[in-house]
């Protein structure tokens, strides 16, 4: 698949997740499979850009190209700028914010609120498709609520306004994360425009990306959720699609070693302190799944060093390598769901 001038290795993005597309995240994710990770969403305000949050957003040091940095906000003056600034700071595509659902957002009529105001959406389109010499791509989700599916409408918007393409997760606004998501509307999509759509939501195995490109007729697949914890996941879809056939499950020691690479990599980023924060999410996501995760997130979520949490992550693992150790105990269906 092709974005502007950028052709991508394969059609397999990594989806813009505040709080987890961090620099570590997308560079991992793009060794094990992924041709394209966008960033985590960079606020249109400019005077933000020197708090440490946005310093770290801005910092593209290292990642591999194509960098993708997603902007958020509601006036196409201030996103306009904003696009501006990343460019300068290295962003190779700008990705436009219309699917964040969270109420945060949607309270000050950005991300996905901004789907209401087809004229509003135009004129931010058209501002920062004209402020830039980089692609600029759309996310969007299929509608307000589900009486108000506009998805094909503002594709069309995007398409005239230059947008090199879109990625619509298969939900409205309204419904959140809540229930499956549909993919009827993306059919809809692909159907109104010429350039490159992405499909979106619910993409979390081989099986059901071969299923959704197949049923949308979409260019490419974003996947987001289902990545947490397992990023060798889009090596997995990408061997699938490649070749009809499933890759092993991973092993305990590589998986193991993924981890620890991956945190060292965000003590990297935050420092140690507030990485060793940052990095107890992930693992619980990498132990979700894995027998005695409950008990064993238990413990590891109590630690404060880098250390600790090394030496936790290693004797959990051994356990699951040598059958004869009973681990941390099973995990509880709250747990793992809340994990």
């Amino acid at each position: 698949m092709q974005i502007g001038p950028h052709q991508l290795d394969n059609n397999l993005i990594v989806a813009p997740m505040a709080g987890v597309t961090d620099r570590p995240f997308r560079t991992l994710c793009r060794r094990l499979g992924a041709a394209l990770a966008v960033s985590e969403m960079v606020t249109a305000d400019a005077s933000l850009y020197g708090t440490r949050k946005t310093v770290r957003r801005l910092d593209h040091d290292g990642e591999p190209a194509p960098v993708s940095v997603q902007i958020v906000g509601t006036e196409p003056t201030r996103m306009a700028e904003a696009a501006r600034i990343n460019v300068a700071h290295g962003a190779q595509i700008i990705d436009i914010n219309m699917g964040c659902p969270a109420k945060k957002v949607c309270k000050v009529a950005a991300g996905s609120a901004l789907m209401r105001d087809e004229g509003l959406v135009a004129r931010i389109l058209d501002a920062v498709v004209g402020a830039v010499d980089v692609p600029v791509t759309l996310k969007m989700r299929t509608g307000w609520d589900p009486d108000n599916r506009n998805a094909p409408r503002i594709a069309r918007l995007a398409e005239q306004a230059g947008i090199a393409a879109l990625a619509v997760h298969g939900r409205t606004r309204a419904c959140g994360y809540r229930g499956e998501a549909e993919y009827d509307t993306l059919v809809a999509v692909k159907r109104a425009v010429a350039i490159p759509v992405i499909a979106n939501g619910d993409i979390d195995s081989p099986a059901k990306a071969r299923q959704v490109l197949a049923q949308t007729g979409a260019d490419g697949l974003m996947i987001g959720r289902a990545a947490q914890g397992r990023p060798w996941i889009f090596a997995e879809i990408a061997h699938y699609l490649a070749t009809g056939e499933t890759l092993a499950e991973p092993d305990p020691d590589w998986v193991r070693d993924t981890l620890l690479a991956h945190l060292d990599a965000l003590y990297g980023l935050y420092g140690r302190e507030h990485g060793v924060k940052v990095a107890r999410k992930h693992i619980a996501w990498y132990s979700r799944t894995q027998p005695g995760g409950a008990a064993f997130r238990q413990r590891v979520n109590a630690v404060a060093t880098t250390q600790q949490q090394a030496r936790l992550i290693r004797e959990f693992f051994a356990g699951l390598n040598d059958k004869k150790t009973p681990g941390f105990g099973p995990a509880s269906t709250r747990e793992v769901m809340a994990a």
